[in-house]
């Protein structure tokens, strides 16, 4: 089972990538395209050209795990543009894999002090 945590780091490819391609392909476009390295424990979201299917590829530490989501009607028509890839927060990618916008979504901040306190200047 694959769980996708806030501390995550998930990109997602901006071009279509050729669905014919399993795991091995999808890392190599990782490493060729994306300039990233799959076995760093990042999640690669990757979408076909007519925009109907998803795949997530993700490197657990003792191997991959790579999901497909095809719809059954439609198209995803949010998909996040940019250069190569676009980083997403957890949350976003939830949105994004159920058809929705994911720049339109809020969440918590991904980082904040537990005790409440306001850090001071050492200098003081």
């Amino acid at each position: 089972m694959i769980q996708v945590t806030p501390q995550m780091r998930v990109l997602v490819a901006t071009v279509a990538v050729d669905f014919r391609n399993g795991i091995d392909g999808l890392a190599q476009v990782c490493r060729a395209e994306l300039g990233a390295d799959p076995m760093r424990g990042a999640v690669f979201v990757f979408r076909n050209r007519r925009a109907t299917s998803v795949k997530v590829l993700v490197y657990d530490g003792q191997g991959y795990w790579l999901c497909q989501k095809r719809l059954s009607s439609g198209r995803f028509l949010h998909w996040p543009a940019g250069e190569r890839t676009t980083p997403l927060q957890a949350h976003e990618l939830q949105v994004l894999l159920r058809g929705g916008d994911p720049s339109l979504t809020r969440g918590a901040p991904v980082w904040r002090r537990v005790d409440g306190s306001v850090e001071r200047d050492v200098g003081q």
